[in-house]
């Protein structure tokens, strides 16, 4: 799963409207920020095969970013973080820290069984991988969802619907371009930045997309 993390984030912003968008953007996908360094550092580990349904990753070593204690940990850093860094209210650092540990709970529908219980301990997850119809479908739908309650909430604070609308086609585009052949990355180190730097972008969008315009 990738774009479909988002749903969360855009969930995030139109059940609490004080919520930055671009800090609920991050916020769904902190876990894989921090997985981006890691396998850029070696400390986690990846291998890339093509026979796998569905993707390639094979996350054979990542207990530190996506074991469960570790997505807890990730997300009461979060939390912290928005009310310490971002000084949100309370109530928005709650959320945020629960976007941040819905990519544990999303990541468990779709990967393959590598998600640790406890580092070192049993790995789990349904492996709709395997199936990549419904899991396409899956993230679709929650992306629609989200979306579609994201814009109506942003009518009701007078905002257009361009941005909106455009961020929610970026985040569509970029669902089919994953799909799409191509040949393997280079190296885990060469994957890990570019997925950090996608994850990077989108948040950078997701603050031009919600910044106020001059009238």
């Amino acid at each position: 799963m990738f774009v479909g993390h988002y749903a969360a984030a855009l969930a995030a912003r139109a059940v609490e409207p004080r919520t930055p968008l671009w800090a609920a953007v991050g916020a769904a996908q902190l876990v894989d920020i921090g997985w981006s360094v890691l396998i850029m550092t070696g400390v986690e580990k990846v291998r890339f095969d093509p026979s796998l349904p569905g993707t390639p990753l094979d996350l054979y070593h990542m207990p530190w970013t996506h074991s469960l204690p570790a997505a807890v940990v990730w997300s009461v850093g979060g939390a912290l973080l928005a009310r310490g860094l971002l000084k949100t209210p309370w109530r928005v650092a709650a959320i945020l820290g629960l976007t941040v540990f819905s990519h544990w709970l999303l990541d468990f529908l779709v990967h393959r069984p590598d998600l640790a219980l406890w580092p070192g301990g049993i790995k789990v997850g349904l492996g709709w991988w395997n199936w990549p119809v419904p899991e396409k479908m899956l993230e679709i739908t929650l992306i629609a969802v989200a979306g579609g309650a994201w814009l109506w909430r942003r009518g009701t604070e007078g905002r257009g619907w361009a941005w909106g609308c455009a961020f929610l086609a970026l985040l569509g585009g970029l669902g089919i371009y994953a799909e799409l052949p191509g040949p393997p990355p280079t190296s885990p180190a060469a994957f890990g930045t570019m997925a950090l730097v996608a994850y990077l972008s989108l948040a950078a969008v997701a603050w031009l997309a919600e910044r106020p315009r001059r009238a």
